[in-house]
């Protein structure tokens, strides 16, 4: 498998599986999905062995590190690939397991007895199981190092002078204090991470009020803490023992994700998923329409089917392949949608998935040249054919200053910075939008780029109604017919000229103007599409207006300034962009710009170091 092969990964917490001829070879947890699987195809070694070997790569993101290190334990047991470190049997799997005695330790065991203590786990490995007391070590200040059972100590150790430890071994820790604290985490790695959460807030006002900052403190630290790597709620499995498969949607115009996850004992054990490119069918049936369509396909061919599947959306049909599948099956098997508790959360987090799965199935399909957008943006708008060439245009000015206007490329979904253009108004010293947008388009289509530049197939354009009405009039002056569409800020709504019908650029002699406005659904590939346009040239005109006006302040401040002639300012302006650049450059920089000398860069820099004590508050 090649770097380039790879899906376009999200940069979220999640679970990466390396696959030959659909076989796990390797499975891996990441904080960041995609910087963790690229750094695989730069090393070598055993990364080098799986990467070259494997012909796909999936992954399943996850609300935290913590929830990705579970479902990483899971698929690793169920699957046992082959260059994932594993254990012969069961038996010697690491577990966590905290004492049964008045202060509890934390301990890693590969045995467990009946002793009246509690085990969690297993893990997949030792590493694995070591992150995980790591975590517990550093946020909660249980004993470490004073033996089994508990020993006297005379003095003590370092975890008690650096508040990770309440130091029951010399008698310092309060007997109930400790035992909030072996409740809390029970309840975090029996992933119930809410009412921790709850509990230490409660614990942090009640030491506020009572003045007791430093304990409020701490306190404050732990919650951060556990809500940075726990989240408020724990996804990756349930309390009790299920079996389950729960699933989530995602759809944006005709593309459509369904992901099915698989709960084995109450655990996430394994994933299905299916890319639907023509997924929009009569769009009566919304999602459940979707979602009827993969229960067709998957559940009529599924070996072994659970007493519970959870769906996502409703679909009418539903009682009928529950009873289907309970004669198929020879015991109960329930379909439903869940309105409450752990199984919401289930269904979340295969929702999530699905957004995620689906964004980046259409990331590959734009990098591939092949943007879902454009075909979306054809339907949409009524086009003749696919707008390959789209060119976005807005304006920037501050009260008037320094008022310009950008152009953007994008071909085939990809932006073509090479032919982005930038426009300073000419004739205004108000805000003007309409006039900015309309002589910035005739200049676009009559002057020097018409020739270079070929005809965009769409304009598309940052604003509302006047700024769609002021290009339309650009574009009569200019006798050019190119379709356009407005992309307004407020609710992302289309602005569509098409009081002619949809194809007016098609049609002489008809005045034009806007008709009607159209709002899509946020994952639609046609918004999304017009969405990454117009905040590219939106930055582009900002950016060159912050220039120009940069430029304009350091001007004024050159005015007046002894030894700084024309030349030399028309330098430093050329070199540096702003003023707050000039003032934080050193002397021996400024001497390095063309007609500048060491004599005339102290003078710079005196000149600067004076104006900010004179502009300093008393």
């Amino acid at each position: 498998m090649h770097f380039d092969d790879l899906p376009v990964l999200p940069t979220t917490p999640g679970v990466y599986i390396f696959r030959r001829t659909g076989t796990p070879i390797y499975i891996g947890k990441a904080n960041n999905l995609r910087s963790r699987v690229g750094q695989h195809f730069k090393a070598g070694g055993k990364s080098g062995k799986f990467t070259s070997l494997a012909d796909t790569l999936e992954f399943i993101t996850a609300r935290n590190e913590v929830e990705a290190l579970v479902l990483e334990a899971n698929l690793i047991k169920q699957h046992r690939p082959h260059y994932n470190v594993m254990l012969k049997d069961d038996k010697h799997y690491p577990f966590l397991k905290l004492t049964n005695e008045q202060f509890p330790m934390l301990l890693v065991t590969r045995r467990v007895i009946k002793d009246g203590a509690n085990y969690y786990g297993p893990y997949p490995d030792a590493s694995a199981v070591r992150r995980v007391k790591h975590l517990i070590d550093t946020m909660f200040p249980l004993r470490k190092n004073s033996g089994l059972p508990l020993q006297k100590k005379p003095r003590p150790c370092l975890n008690f002078h650096m508040g990770r430890c309440l130091g029951p071994c010399v008698d310092k820790a309060d007997p109930d204090e400790y035992t909030r604290i072996v409740e809390d985490v029970k309840g975090l790695l029996e992933g119930r991470a809410a009412p921790v959460i709850a509990r230490l807030r409660d614990d942090m006002a009640v030491a506020a009020k009572g003045r007791d900052f430093e304990q409020a403190a701490r306190v404050r630290d732990r919650v951060q803490a556990v809500e940075k790597l726990f989240g408020t709620e724990q996804h990756a499995f349930v309390s009790d023992e299920t079996d389950l498969d729960f699933l989530g949607v995602a759809r944006a115009g005709e593309y459509a994700m369904v992901q099915l996850f698989r709960m084995r004992a109450g655990r996430v054990v394994g994933r299905d998923k299916r890319f639907l490119t023509d997924a929009e069918g009569d769009g009566s049936g919304g999602e459940g329409e979707i979602v009827e369509a993969f229960v067709q396909d998957y559940y009529t061919q599924a070996t072994h089917v659970p007493g519970l599947i959870l769906l996502p959306a409703d679909f009418e049909a539903a009682p009928v392949w529950s009873e289907f599948l309970t004669e198929k099956a020879g015991r109960k098997i329930e379909m439903r949608t869940p309105k409450r508790g752990d199984k919401v959360d289930l269904i979340e987090m295969a929702q999530r998935n699905a957004v995620n799965g689906l964004e980046s199935e259409m990331a590959l399909l734009e990098r591939r040249g092949d943007h879902p957008g454009l075909d979306a943006l054809r339907e949409v708008l009524a086009l003749p054919e696919r707008p390959w060439r789209i060119e976005g245009y807005d304006n920037s000015n501050l009260f008037g200053s320094n008022i310009v206007s950008g152009m953007v490329v994008f071909e085939g979904g990809r932006s073509r910075r090479g032919e982005h253009r930038r426009f300073k108004v000419k004739g205004l010293d108000h805000p003007d939008d309409y006039t900015s947008m309309k002589q910035t388009i005739v200049r676009r289509f009559t002057g020097s780029l018409a020739d270079k530049l070929p005809l965009p197939d769409l304009l598309l354009i940052d604003g509302g109604r006047g700024q769609v009405n002021a290009a339309l009039d650009a574009l009569k002056e200019a006798d050019i017919r190119v379709p356009v569409v407005g992309l307004a800020k407020r609710e992302e709504r289309l602005i569509l000229p098409g009081r002619f019908g949809a194809q007016w650029w098609l049609t002489e002699g008809t005045e034009v103007g806007v008709d009607r406005e159209l709002l899509l659904p946020q994952t639609h590939p046609a918004l999304r599409m017009m969405i990454g346009v117009r905040d590219e040239v939106h930055n582009y005109a900002v950016s060159y207006h912050r220039k120009l006006r940069g430029q304009d302040m350091l001007r004024s401040v050159f005015d007046d300034l002894p030894g700084i002639g024309q030349k030399r300012r028309d330098a430093l302006l050329e070199h540096f962009t702003s003023l707050e650049d000039l003032a934080s450059a050193p002397v021996e920089h400024i001497a390095r710009v063309p007609g500048m000398n060491a004599r005339a860069a102290q003078s710079v820099k005196d000149f600067l170091v004076q104006r900010e004590a004179n502009a300093a508050p008393l």
